[in-house]
């Protein structure tokens, strides 16, 4: 009964949450200043028809007669439905046409980056928590700390000038060749080879958290009292660390990481742009300079349902690790 209370309680804050977020969506792009009716069709000249203006508004559902209200119970629909509208960047492009051929581009991205790293600083983590009161243990402390004191964007960019443009050993944009057709093997391989420099620059800048993340974790582990009964026991100290430690500190890192999955939707934004990556966060870059309120509430959409799925199905998994969060 408590387990069923405690899902109940999940999927209503759950809903709760995300039409609050849906609210918010809808809201600020109309916040921004002018008419993007005006902005697509001054494109084709300065002097443009007050009727073609109009008509443009009504194509995009913007009209100057139509109050606030009716647009809302409009954008609540069209979203539920899967309908996001036309573009204004990509006019006449539909925005679920747009969003196809960026999100894969994200999810292998960020997507990839994002566990590479988690795996790789929890280990790190792990050990330099076990291996607090050494040398090595401090050192990782540090190269810790040192990571999550520079800046993602700044390493963006040192990282793409020296190994990009002084060297010449990687490219300095785009997903893949451009130069050239390719098919098959050679794409995904012109596409890794096209993602090598934004992976380590996000495996980079994400591993110092997750260092810094388990090594707290254990460090607070292993001040509990069944470690120390574990070492009175005379249990071996690699199987203290794995089973008893690390088992019990990881669950806190676990929750982190599956919102963070859920954030892998959104792109990286900055280093996208500095890449010239053709991922989320790049066409959300670009569709606030051009005002895309469509774009715009369709990949905050995205981000916001991605968020709080992974946070409701991360509070799902840690209920079922630890049954002591059911109440």
């Amino acid at each position: 009964m408590r387990g069923l209370k405690y899902v109940a309680n999940r999927l209503f804050f759950f809903v709760i949450t995300l039409f609050f977020a849906l609210t918010i969506n809808f809201i600020l792009p109309r916040l921004m200043p002018g008419d993007p009716a005006e902005r697509i069709l001054s494109r084709f000249g300065p002097n443009v028809d007050e009727k073609a203006i109009e008509a443009m508004r009504i194509a995009l559902g913007v009209e100057k007669d139509k109050n606030l209200l009716s647009q809302f119970v409009d954008y609540l629909k069209n979203t539920i439905t899967g309908n996001f509208g036309i573009s204004y960047l990509h006019y006449p492009v539909p925005v679920s046409q747009v969003l196809k051929s960026s999100i894969p581009w994200t999810l292998g991205l960020v997507g990839t980056s994002t566990i590479l790293s988690f795996l790789l600083g929890t280990f790190l983590g792990i050990y330099a928590g076990w291996n607090r009161d050494k040398l090595s243990g401090s050192a990782l402390l540090v190269f810790s700390l040192s990571l999550r004191a520079i800046p993602y964007f700044w390493l963006a960019m040192i990282i793409l000038y020296i190994f990009g443009y002084k060297l010449g050993w990687f490219p300095l944009s785009n997903a893949y060749s451009t130069t050239e057709i390719l098919t098959g093997f050679s794409l995904v391989l012109s596409v890794i080879y096209h993602a090598i420099l934004p992976s380590i620059t996000l495996i980079v800048a994400s591993l110092g958290s997750w260092i810094l993340t388990m090594r707290n974790n254990m460090v607070s582990v292993l001040a509990e009292d069944f470690i120390t009964l574990a070492e009175a026991k005379g249990l071996d100290e690699r199987y203290i660390m794995v089973h008893y430690a690390a088992r019990n500190a990881i669950l806190p890192s676990i929750t982190a990481f599956g919102i963070s999955l859920g954030f892998v939707v959104s792109g990286a934004l900055l280093t996208e742009i500095v890449y010239s990556y053709p991922g989320v966060g790049y066409q959300l870059y670009r569709a606030v300079l051009s005002q895309d309120f469509p774009l715009i509430q369709a990949i905050f959409f995205f981000i916001s349902l991605s968020v709080l799925l992974a946070n409701l199905i991360m509070d799902f998994v840690y209920a079922f690790l630890d049954p002591r969060v059911r109440g």
